[in-house]
C-alpha cells in the first residue's frame, strides 16, 4: 500500500510541476498590454535615436537658400555654385545632400570645413527638360538631426524649331 501511495505522489507531483512550466505557444496579450507594449518600444527607439543624432557647434550659412536659374534656353548651362560658410565653433562636416528628383544633383565638399571658412556646392539641373523648375536640394550635416533645404528654381525654355526645309526668300537670279 505504500508503494502505490508513493507512486501515485510521484505521478501527482510531476503532474503538477509539467503544468507549471509549460508556457502557451502564443501568448494571449489584451489590448492594454498591446499599448503599454508599444508605447515602450516608441520611448526605447526615441531614446536610441537621440543617443544616436551626433551635435556639434557647426553651422552653416548659406548666402541664399535659392538657387535661381532665371529663363534659360533648352540646353543652357547646368550648373550653379552656391555658397555657404561655417559660422559655427566645430568644423562642419556635410554628411550627405541629395536633389528631389534625378534632374537636380548636387556635388559638396568631402573634407571638413573650418570654423569662419566659406566653401562651395555644385548644383546641376538637367536643362534639356522644359518647362517651369521647382526642385529642392536636402543637406544634412554634422549639426544636428535637422537639414538644410535649397530651393531650386527657374524656367527652361522650349527648344528652338528647326526648319526642315527653308522657307523660300527672295532671290536675285529669279527676280522676286
Amino acid at each position: 500500500m505504500k508503494q502505490i501511495l508513493f507512486s501515485l505522489f510521484v505521478i501527482v507531483s510531476f503532474a503538477l510541476h509539467a503544468q507549471q512550466t509549460v508556457k502557451p505557444a502564443i501568448p494571449i496579450k489584451t489590448e492594454g498590454d498591446i499599448k503599454k507594449e508599444a508605447i515602450s518600444n516608441a520611448a526605447q527607439t526615441e531614446a536610441v535615436a537621440e543617443a544616436v543624432v551626433e551635435r556639434t557647434n557647426a553651422k552653416m550659412t548659406f548666402e541664399s537658400l535659392t538657387v535661381d536659374y532665371g529663363t534659360i534656353e533648352n540646353g543652357g548651362e547646368p550648373l550653379k555654385i552656391v555658397k555657404f560658410t561655417n559660422t559655427g565653433t566645430d568644423p562642419l562636416l556635410i554628411k550627405n545632400a541629395r536633389g528631389s528628383c534625378g534632374c537636380t544633383v548636387p556635388t559638396w565638399p568631402k573634407e571638413a570645413i573650418a570654423p569662419g571658412q566659406s566653401s562651395t556646392m555644385e548644383i546641376r539641373y538637367d536643362t534639356k527638360r522644359t518647362g517651369k523648375i521647382s526642385k529642392s536640394v536636402t543637406i544634412t550635416t554634422n549639426e544636428g538631426p535637422d537639414s538644410h533645404v535649397l530651393q531650386v528654381i527657374g524656367e527652361v525654355m522650349p527648344p528652338k524649331e528647326e526648319k526642315a526645309v527653308p522657307v523660300a526668300e527672295p532671290n536675285v537670279i529669279k527676280g522676286n
